[in-house]
Parts: structure tokens; sequence; C-alpha cells
């Protein structure tokens, strides 16, 4: 028989995170797949999809917010930290890429793996994992189509990008096999309607169907 153990250090905070963010949160699910049939090869996944999470964020600024539900107040930013999900055997960490929207494909990826770097070697500062406006969760780097990710307050959305595959697309004159990326957007929806968050998964499908 196994022993109950208590739950300590980043297992712990993440259990007190996530039960705050069930209790505070009024949560719904968008899901769609993204076609990127037109990508070139050597395109990098991450970085697509923080390209696509700028252009939706500025395309419909609503999503790309704090809420703060007992003042009903909303803050909407003018600028894109991303909350990158980053999991460990410790438990699960969210760094924060700064300035995500004025950063070059270079630069983002220096910044991403930095931060990852950070998190493995437990250097991160305290700073690092807060003050984020929006969060990503690549989950589909091992497994999985659709998810419900967690909205942790004061944040309004999440995106979720799970495992890509091959499906038949109609296309003029018959059918072609297409990659396509399952996307998942969970947001609250005190602080943004469904339409603004149909929108925003737009965006985003539109950003990344381009090469």
């Amino acid at each position: 028989m196994g022993q109950p153990e208590q739950l300590k250090g980043v297992r712990r905070n993440m259990a007190r995170v996530m039960a705050d963010a069930h209790a505070r949160v009024v949560p719904t699910t968008l899901c769609d797949d993204a076609d990127i049939h037109a990508w070139r090869a050597g395109n990098d996944i991450t970085i697509r999809l923080i390209r696509s999470i700028v252009k939706a964020c500025q395309t419909v600024p609503a999503l790309n917010a704090w809420f703060d539900g007992d003042s009903l107040t909303r803050t909407l930013h003018p600028h894109v930290d991303i909350g990158i999900a980053v999991d460990t055997d410790d438990g699960l960490f969210v760094p924060a890429l700064r300035n995500a929207d004025v950063l070059d494909p270079v630069a983002l990826r220096t910044a991403i793996n930095r931060l990852r770097d950070e998190v493995m070697s437990r250097t991160i500062p305290a700073s690092e994992l807060s003050g984020y406006t929006i969060s990503l969760s690549n989950f589909g780097v091992f497994a999985g189509r659709y998810a419900t990710p967690v909205v942790v307050p004061p944040t309004v959305a999440i995106i979720a990008a799970g495992k890509g595959r091959h499906q038949m697309t109609p296309v003029m004159g018959g059918f072609e096999s297409h990659k396509v990326i399952p996307l998942s957007l969970t947001f609250d929806h005190r602080a943004a309607t469904g339409g603004e968050a149909a929108r925003f998964l737009k965006a985003m499908l539109d950003d990344l169907a381009l090469a």
C-alpha cells in the first residue's frame, strides 16, 4: 500500500494556485484546428504560436488582460507578456516571456531557451514567474489533441496547443492531406464575450495559415 505524502515546494504551490483558479474563474473553452499546410520546412512551432498569439492580442485586446472579480475591473495591456508553461518532475512552472510583441524570432527563441534553462536549474527569479498577461501551454509535444487549460487569475485567457496531425482537407478539385495543430482557448467569461474569444481564435488561425 502506498503511503500519504505531504505535497511540498512547487507541487504544493501548484495545488494551491489551481484550486484558487477553479474557485475564482468562470471558464469557457473554444477549440479549432490551425491548418499549417503552407509552412516551409524548419518552422519553429512555438515561435509561430507566439507570433499568432501576439497578432490575436493586437486584434482582440480583451483577452490580453487582467480581471479583478472582486472589484469587477479589467486592465487591458498594451504589451504582450506570455506565460510559457514548463513541465518538470517537481510540478508546473510558468515563467513570463516579456515583450513578446516586440521580439524577433531569434530573440524569442533565445529568451525561451533561457527561461527553460533557468527553470530546470531552479535559478529562475520569483519575479519571472508572475506578471504575464496571457498564457500558452504547448502540451502537444507529449500527447493529446484538445484540452480545457486552467486560466490563472488575474489573466483572462490561456491557449493550449495539442499534438499535430495530418487530415484530409477539401480543396478545389478534390482532397489534400494537410497538417493541422489543434488549439484550445480557455477564457474567463466574466471578462470577455464568446464573440471576442472566437475572433481571437480566428486571428490565431489566420496567422498560422500563412507561410
